[in-house]
C-alpha cells in the first residue's frame, strides 16, 4: 500500500491571513467553513497538495528547512515574479543569469522563502 501526502503544513503567526495569500498564489480556495481568526485553515490547490496552515506563537527566526519551488504554466517566471510581488511577496533573493537561465527567491507575506523557476516554455526553448 502506498503512503501519501495528506497536507503540507506551515505553521505561521495568522493562518487565515497566510492561508488567503497562498490560496492567491495558486489559484486555489480556502475551505467553505474557514474565517478570520481560525487556528487552521486549509488552501485547496487545483493541481498539487492541500495546505494546511496553523498558528502558532513563535515566531519565523531561520530560514526554512523545506520550501515550494514553483513553476507557472500560463505565464513565464518574469510575469509570474511580478504577480507574486504585487500580492504582497517580497524578493529574497535574484538567481535570474542574463542568458534567461535560474530562479527567483521571494519571501511569502510572513517571511518563508519559495522560489519561482522558468515555465516548462522557457525551458524547452532553451533546451532544459
Amino acid at each position: 500500500m502506498t503512503t501519501l501526502v495528506r497536507h503540507v503544513t506551515v505553521d505561521c503567526s495568522d493562518a487565515y491571513k497566510l492561508a488567503s495569500f497562498w490560496a492567491e498564489v495558486l489559484e486555489g480556495s480556502l475551505a467553505d467553513d474557514d474565517s478570520p481568526g481560525d487556528p487552521e485553515v486549509l488552501v485547496s490547490t487545483p493541481a498539487g497538495p492541500t495546505l494546511l496552515f496553523i498558528t502558532v506563537p513563535e515566531a519565523k527566526t531561520v530560514k526554512n528547512r523545506v520550501h515550494f519551488d514553483l513553476q507557472p504554466q500560463e505565464r513565464s517566471r518574469d510575469e509570474e515574479v511580478e504577480r507574486l510581488l504585487e500580492l504582497g511577496a517580497t524578493v529574497f533573493a535574484d538567481h535570474r543569469r542574463p542568458d534567461g537561465l535560474g530562479w527567483v527567491t521571494l519571501a511569502d507575506i510572513e517571511g518563508n522563502e519559495f522560489c519561482v523557476e522558468r515555465s516548462a516554455a522557457e525551458r524547452a526553448a532553451t533546451g532544459g
